[in-house]
């Protein structure tokens, strides 16, 4: 049987132009590194936008998944603080910080190895069924 969301663009294996992201959860934190190279940049030297955007949407929902849930992005607010660099490895990282129903609040972030926050976000991640088996 074929593994699901193997063409995931941002984690998906089997996706050849995806990010192939991996994550690891450790105590209440969802955590997964990318170094951008300059085919995800927007101006010279500078990760695009959109995909900046992307990783926090991925570790964010992603991090219902991991624990079992149909999960999808209901909304999704970034907060750019600086231009996030290529070519440098990027700590990408979520914690669920409330429920209500159905609805879960996340927050993300992306830092540089130095602990400079180059983006943060907020997510309200809506659980659509219970997976877990």
């Amino acid at each position: 049987m074929m593994e699901p969301n193997q063409w995931c663009f941002a984690c998906g294996k089997d996706n050849p132009i995806g990010l192939r992201l991996i994550f690891i959860e450790k105590g209440d934190n969802y955590i997964t590194t990318f170094t951008a190279g300059p085919q995800h940049q927007g101006y010279d030297g500078i990760m695009h936008g959109g995909l900046v955007s992307t990783l926090l949407d991925e570790v964010m929902a992603g991090y219902l998944h991991a624990k079992g849930f149909n999960a999808v992005t209901a909304r999704l607010d970034i907060r750019f603080r600086q231009p996030t660099p290529i070519g440098q490895t990027l700590n990408v990282i979520a914690k669920i910080t409330g429920k209500r129903g159905n609805m879960y609040e996340v927050v993300g972030e992306i830092t540089l190895p130095d602990g400079t926050i180059t983006a943060q976000g907020k997510a309200t991640v809506a659980v659509l069924e219970d997976i877990k088996t």
